[in-house]
């Protein structure tokens, strides 16, 4: 199956991240993608420019980078993008050396609407499409996404008492 370039459902549009974009885009998808109990304050934004997260957006557009938006109405609602880190650098959901890891945000107006489980079966697909095996992410098992990522086929390979490692297998 070839993924093209834009796929229409309704007003929602889901699409290649443009390289323009991705100085923007991801830094803010990067932040909403971070999880906060409820009654946690909010994080910094800088937070996203230190060293245990720039390493997910910093020069993002190299090999082995992909990453696909939800646009509605002109507005990028949400983003999931994958890349491997490479150079020593091993995420919060890193498995091994060949397997990307992953990072989905939608903004939260967008949230509950199942564009993030489109956009999540379109990069499964474009990830497959690319001939990787398997695909990496890490989650807080209080976040409510860790429900999609299983419900998508994601397995826990990893725990701790509040996060776990979780990969996809893809059909390669």
């Amino acid at each position: 199956m070839t993924i093209p370039q834009s796929i229409k459902n309704g007003k929602t549009v889901i699409r290649p991240l443009r390289r323009e974009e991705a100085a923007v885009v991801l830094p803010e998808m990067l932040y909403q993608a971070l999880f906060r109990l409820p009654g946690e304050p909010p994080t910094k934004r800088e937070i996203v420019f230190g060293p245990k997260l720039n390493m997910y957006i910093d020069g993002f557009g190299r090999e082995h980078d992909h990453c696909l938006v939800a646009e509605i109405s002109g507005v990028i609602a949400g983003a999931v993008w994958a890349r491997l880190l490479g150079g020593g650098n091993k995420g919060y959901g890193y498995v091994d050396d060949e397997t990307p890891e992953l990072a989905i945000a939608l903004l939260p107006e967008y949230r509950g609407r199942g564009i993030g489980t489109r956009l999540m079966e379109k990069m499964l697909c474009l990830l497959t499409e690319h001939g990787y095996r398997q695909v990496s992410l890490s989650v807080h098992k209080a976040n409510a996404a860790a429900r999609l990522y299983r419900k998508l086929g994601a397995r826990a390979v990893r725990e701790t008492t509040e996060d776990c490692v979780m990969v996809f297998k893809l059909d390669t």
